[in-house]
């Protein structure tokens, strides 16, 4: 197998820019002044200025420079390899879409600015509406909410505003156990009580239980599909009709949609609301917080309650329509972080409807290769077709003292980034692998080669396993520790 990133290789040391330069070494110099000079004190007053920073670097340009550029060189980053986390698609992203954001018109566009002048973001925001509500099979879109979380919320909030309407807000909402954090979450702030559904041994949502648990308090489920085991859920279609049928709705968490574009449509599924992560699914480099956007799409019974303003076209003409009386109101200032969406509006145009079916198809595809060559290795529980990702666990490795930690820190040492590890919780020592439909097969090979041969060090070695990684800048750290005492605050 050739060797995996990390494995060989100069690596630069780097200390803390404290530690560099000497007195009075400075990294830029100022031209003649051109305009008579002048005081400090006459031009600020000395209660605004700040003094000397004690043990501040003094240190040069070219100094500066390598320090934060050797800083990035430790960073593992999409653009250095795989990125198999799972549920979270950390794919590569298309550079022609960065340079369509950063297009002055678009990079350079004020939010208050008059809407004469914001005609062509304008635009893009109706249009972009109009693609998601298509993929989505839903009738309306609001593009305002900044991430997944928040337009999860977003969607709560107005399912919660649609129920007052009709008289009774409701008390419940049903929330499987295989769920996003974030789903009871954004439930609870919306002031419901979260009942959690139990997972049948196929790790999926039993309609049977849905029938039990709900009644005329329940407002709304919460179903992600494809869920976090990376399975379909097989009854959605029996499951919404249930809901429905009590006067409930049914809310989509659209973090796996990289599954199913351009196959299979939420809204034709029986979903009233999703939200989409366009950072995931359409085109934006994430990870480290941000930035993302959240749109939601809804049917139309839960237009009336979208965020304001909506974009509206008049004609030839765009503007910002605040005239929607029963709204939630906004959820956040402004229009989202514009240049996701912009993002988003070009990757979607690029490849057109075909092209989006073919990302499900190949991510499907390179989930179910990744599967079906390690299951001799791992304990894969539910070891079936799957969609864009599956679970693996450490059951086969847990005789040999090791853990899903473990092998997690040993796949650094074999060039790679772990996968996510320890959820969903409902599977014990989970290792939940997503290859996206990014990467090439001899990339997945070298994935696959080097798992395999942590399989079979933990047989001949596991002391290798458990005491790695051992080729990083650090070994192995006390995350217990580091959570509970953090240092924030560089001292001398």
């Amino acid at each position: 197998m050739p060797a995996g990133i990390g494995r060989s290789g100069l690596i630069l040391e780097e200390g803390l820019i404290f530690e560099r330069g000497s007195p009075g070494r400075i990294g830029y110099s100022l031209p003649p002044m051109d305009v008579p000079e002048k005081e400090i004190d006459d031009l600020i007053p000395p209660s605004l200025q700040r003094a000397g920073i004690p043990g501040f670097p003094e240190v040069s340009e070219i100094e500066v420079v390598r320090h934060f550029v050797r800083l990035s060189q430790w960073n593992y980053s999409i653009a250095g390899g795989l990125y198999p986390l799972g549920s979270c698609t950390m794919k590569y992203n298309p550079r022609v879409n960065e340079r369509v954001a950063r297009l002055s018109g678009f990079s350079e566009v004020h939010p208050l600015q008059p809407e004469e002048l914001s005609q062509g973001a304008l635009f893009l925001m109706y249009e972009l509406e109009r693609y998601l509500a298509e993929i989505s099979g839903l009738d309306r879109v609001t593009l305002q909410p900044a991430a997944g979380a928040q337009g999860e919320l977003t969607g709560m909030m107005m399912i919660r505003a649609y129920h007052t309407a009709r008289g009774n807000p409701r008390r419940v909402v049903l929330v499987p156990d295989s769920a996003h954090g974030t789903n009871p979450s954004s439930s609870a702030l919306s002031g419901y009580l979260v009942q959690a559904l139990p997972s049948t041994d196929r790790g999926l949502i039993d309609p049977a239980r849905v029938e039990k648990f709900m009644n005329e308090e329940v407002a709304a489920i919460m179903i992600t599909n494809p869920n976090t085991l990376g399975l379909f859920e097989e009854e959605i279609h029996r499951i919404c009709g249930i809901v429905h049928s009590r006067g409930g709705l049914v809310y989509g968490d659209g973090a796996n949609l990289n599954a199913i574009l351009g196959i299979a449509r939420p809204g034709d599924m029986g979903f009233d609301v999703l939200h989409m992560n366009l950072h995931k699914t359409f085109s934006t480099p994430h990870g480290g917080g941000g930035p993302g956007a959240g749109p939601v799409a809804v049917r139309a019974i839960l237009a009336p309650f979208l965020p304001v303003p909506a974009v509206k076209r008049e004609g030839k003409r765009f503007r910002l329509d605040y005239d929607l009386p029963e709204s939630i109101g906004r959820v956040r200032a402004f229009h989202a972080n514009f240049a996701v969406l912009v993002r988003a509006y070009a990757y979607i145009c690029s490849l057109g409807a075909a092209g989006l079916k073919h990302i499900s198809q190949m991510a499907t595809l390179n989930a179910n290769y990744l599967r079906t060559q390690l299951g001799s290795s791992f304990h894969i529980p539910f070891d079936r077709l799957c969609k864009h990702e599956f679970v693996a666990t450490d059951k086969n490795q847990q005789g040999m003292g090791i853990k899903t930690l473990d092998i997690a820190k040993r796949l650094m040492d074999k060039g790679f980034h772990p996968p996510t590890i320890y959820f969903p919780l409902i599977v014990p020592g989970a290792l939940m692998i997503e290859p996206t439909e990014s990467e090439s097969k001899e990339t997945l090979d070298q994935f696959i080669s080097a798992m395999k041969e942590i399989a079979e060090e933990a047989k001949s070695d596991p002391s290798q396993i458990t005491s790695a990684p051992h080729l990083t800048k650090v070994s192995r750290l006390d995350e217990v520790r580091a959570a509970r005492e953090p240092v924030l605050r560089w001292k001398q």
